[in-house]
């Protein structure tokens, strides 16, 4: 049995770390489908194959972290130490042979020995940097990741509209209209949402500069 693992939302300063895993006998099906880094697929075709893998993987598992229990986490630990966990329970209930894992460290060897320590068997992990480039089976898992986080951030939007009526972008910290989604907040209420990770430079600084008196406050 093979599995693959991979993350979508490591970076956003908006919404949840989604982690996924699947499992298969082997990845002949994925390579016919042509299956590879989500990030290259146009979403309409993204959310089409995540429906066909879920349907033909003998199994697979999704982890939602969300903005609130990155920042109670990070508190204590790494964000390469949040995904490490997270990988560590997705492969302990798809129980592989052999795991195929995009590396979230600078050390891929390190990334792997990490997660292979957290585990309760022993399955041959092999972790790569853009593995989900290089293996159809952890593009499969980069796919459904993807969704659900996108899903998941449609959701968000369409809760946060309702006090604030403009588009809140891809969560990302470069994405100008998501930065003018959390300006615009923090100005009209003070504060950030608690889909907002207030751990991230870009929420600190934000909170920050609202936070900071002119002249004309006193």
């Amino acid at each position: 049995m093979i599995s693959g693992a991979d993350e979508a939302g490591r970076g956003p300063v908006l919404g949840p770390l989604v982690v996924a895993g699947v499992l298969f006998d082997n990845d002949l099906e994925l390579v016919k489908l042509n299956v590879r880094d989500s990030k290259k697929i146009a979403p309409k075709k993204r959310i089409e194959l995540a429906e066909i893998i879920k349907k033909i993987c003998i199994k697979y598992e999704v982890l939602v972290i969300p903005a609130t229990d990155i920042d109670s986490m990070r508190k204590v630990m790494t964000l390469n130490e949040i995904e490490v966990n997270a990988f560590s329970k997705i492969i302990e209930k798809l129980e592989p042979d052999i795991c195929y894992v995009d590396a979230a460290d600078v050390n891929e060897k390190r990334f792997a020995k990490d997660i292979s320590s957290k585990l309760s068997f022993h399955p041959k992990i092999i972790s790569k940097h853009k593995a989900d480039d290089i293996y159809p089976i952890v593009g499969a898992a980069s796919i459904i990741a993807k969704t659900v986080r996108d899903s998941n951030i449609v959701e968000i939007e369409k809760k946060l509209r309702k006090k604030l009526d403009i588009p809140i972008g891809s969560g990302y910290p470069a994405d100008p209209v998501t930065k003018n989604f959390l300006k615009t907040w923090f100005k009209t209420y003070n504060n950030l949402p608690n889909q907002v990770r207030h751990s991230w430079k870009t929420a600190e600084n934000i909170i920050k500069k609202g936070n900071l008196k002119t002249l004309d406050d006193f």
